[in-house]
């Protein structure tokens, strides 16, 4: 719950929060990235990650200030409890569509009388060393519900969405964003924008931050954070390791030439 706390501080009060998504198993990946990330985002929906790697990448954070946030494969209590239950920070769930669905997602996230999370914390309450009253109102206070803006019917509901109480912040998802818009393969079409600016805009007068996840090149993110984009996921740790890899090969080969044997022409 430190972690949870921590990264809620950085989203009211700046700077912006970046992060990843975390797609392979190892959580050496995890932990390699923390000095680094204000969070990582661990990913169940599109990605075979099983609840023990979830949870290797979950303790991989332990001594960090990165917040593990755990997005589930849907808006569903049997999915979010157990992420929990091993201590992720927050948990993102995908493709709401109305406050209702929000509603549900954030009872998930809560105990009674706040929420209808059953009582089970493993890693949260350090194996039952605490407990009670007290820890249950620190961790309906701590953890992150946070809910994706992926699709048009969420932008066409946004303000009831952002009035639900107990939400922490949203995030936007261009991509499946697009597609609900007719423009699928087109996160940056102008009238994904248009829906963007609006959560945006809403985000702002009622006081949620808003986060956007995607991949690009440095200046698409900067802009957003000037728009107002509180946290930013980039890309994914296999993204990042074949971004860099490809930027090195391209770099050298362009720089040497005529073969191993050959004469470069960049500097020795």
């Amino acid at each position: 719950m430190e972690n949870a706390v921590k990264f809620r501080k950085k989203l009211m009060q700046g700077p912006v929060c970046i992060g990843t998504c975390i797609t392979l198993s190892d959580p050496a990946v995890t932990e390699a990235l923390c000095n680094t990330v204000d969070f990582v985002w661990i990913d169940t929906e599109h990605n075979p990650l099983p609840l023990d790697k979830v949870q290797g990448h979950i303790m991989a954070t332990k001594g960090t200030d990165t917040a593990p946030l755990v997005r589930v494969a849907w808006n569903d209590p049997v999915l979010i409890k157990p992420v929990l239950d091993m201590g992720a920070a927050g948990v993102i769930v995908p493709l709401v569509r109305t406050a209702e669905d929000v509603h549900r997602a954030v009872a998930a996230c809560k105990y009674p009388p706040d929420g209808v999370r059953g009582y089970g914390p493993r890693r949260p309450s350090n194996y039952g060393r605490t407990g009670g009253p007290d820890y249950i109102r620190a961790a309906n206070a701590a953890i992150l519900p946070i809910v994706q803006i992926e699709h048009v019917d969420a932008v066409n509901h946004i303000e009831e969405i952002l009035a639900v109480p107990g939400l922490a912040t949203v995030v936007i998802g261009p991509n499946d964003l697009a597609g609900s818009l007719g423009h699928m393969g087109e996160p940056w079409h102008a009238d994904v924008l248009r829906a963007i600016d609006t959560v945006l805009t809403a985000g702002k007068k009622a006081g949620i931050p808003v986060g956007l996840g995607g991949g690009g090149e440095p200046e698409i993110f900067i802009d957003w954070a000037n728009k107002g984009v509180r946290w930013l996921s980039i890309g994914a740790d296999f993204w990042l390791l074949l971004r860099a890899m490809t930027q090195l090969n391209s770099r050298i080969r362009e720089q040497v030439s005529g073969g191993p044997h050959g004469q470069g022409s960049g500097r020795k």
